[in-house]
């Protein structure tokens, strides 16, 4: 601004000294004087410019420190629409020691880089696209339709490394534990279910054994986004389908979890599933219940959802 400012203070000064001095100007060349107030001027407008380039590079500035205006994006692989999950820390584990084989136990902290996660669980017809495109060798069609009946309904009938193979072709992962129970709980602190503690309001959350309120699917898949989102926007993190985790299963794993961005155990014979599912009684879907199957078994009530982040 003082640049641009003394830039038009010289042109106008040329001015003033020609009006009231001719005889300054006939020593002063009016082509020099001239050349001299458009140099100014064009100076003047440069400047202005730059002022508004300085404004934008502000802008930019807050927007990226704003983690308010990146809450969802959509995937380009895969169509997903993901959410944010943002940085910080929760108590993981089994707050009500309600869980049967103590793996829920000891609760600890655990803190968490920022990610995105899908808000959805991988539905049919993206699975069908992945397929497709990749010559992914999968041969379980019929026995999906049976109970997803259509595109936007969950994927089913995959077992662990078919999630993987999907969620590499996207150039995402599969979520950790520890990311998929803190993105459940959607920021409640200390809660049995990804809504609170009410279990009188698992009906509008969840579709999972029995029918009731919006649950109307009796011995069946719900499309996905049928039932309330949680606080983080994430639909179906309880019912429907498990949901496989990258994590190999370990029983006393909590003793001895990294307190930043855990990954489980570096070996094991089972994988982990979260979530509960249409074939579920309520406790299973507590935020905090761990089940643990043979990463090869493919069945009617377990697929999946995807994150992209801090372990990539």
């Amino acid at each position: 601004m003082y640049a641009k400012s003394q830039f038009v203070i010289v042109g106008y000064s040329c001015l003033a000294r020609m009006w009231f001095r001719p005889d300054l100007a006939k020593k002063i060349e009016m082509r020099k004087c001239l050349t001299l107030i458009g140099v100014c001027l064009l100076m003047s407008a440069v400047l202005a410019g730059c002022g508004e380039v300085e404004k934008d590079v502000v802008k930019e500035k807050v927007k990226k420190e704003n983690p308010e205006l990146a809450k969802e994006i959509i995937w380009e692989a895969d169509g997903a629409k993901m959410v944010l999950i943002p940085p910080g820390s929760f108590e993981m584990g089994d707050h009500f020691d309600e869980g049967l084989d103590g793996d829920e136990r000891p609760v600890h902290t655990v803190e968490l880089d920022a990610f995105y996660m899908d808000k959805y669980e991988v539905v049919v017809g993206q699975f069908k696209k992945f397929v497709q495109q990749s010559g992914y060798s999968y041969d379980r069609w019929k026995d999906v339709a049976k109970y997803s009946l259509g595109d936007d309904y969950p994927m089913i009938y995959v077992s662990w490394y078919d999630a993987t193979a999907y969620a590499e072709w996207t150039g995402k992962r599969l979520p950790t534990e520890a990311e998929w129970e803190y993105a459940a709980r959607g920021g409640l602190t200390d809660k049995k279910y990804p809504w609170g503690n009410e279990k009188n309001l698992a009906r509008s959350y969840a579709n999972y054994k029995g029918t009731g309120g919006k649950d109307t699917w009796d011995q069946q898949i719900a499309p996905v986004g049928s039932f309330e989102a949680n606080e983080y926007a994430l639909y179906d993190v309880a019912g429907n389908v498990w949901e496989w985790c990258a994590d190999w299963y370990g029983r006393n794993y909590y003793q001895n979890s990294l307190a930043k961005n855990p990954v489980g155990p570096g070996n094991g014979s089972k994988r982990v599933l979260r979530g509960g599912a249409w074939t579920s009684f309520v406790p299973y879907l507590r935020v905090s219940y761990r089940l643990n199957i043979n990463p090869s078994i493919r069945n009617s009530y377990r697929g999946f959802r995807c994150v992209s982040g801090s372990e990539e």
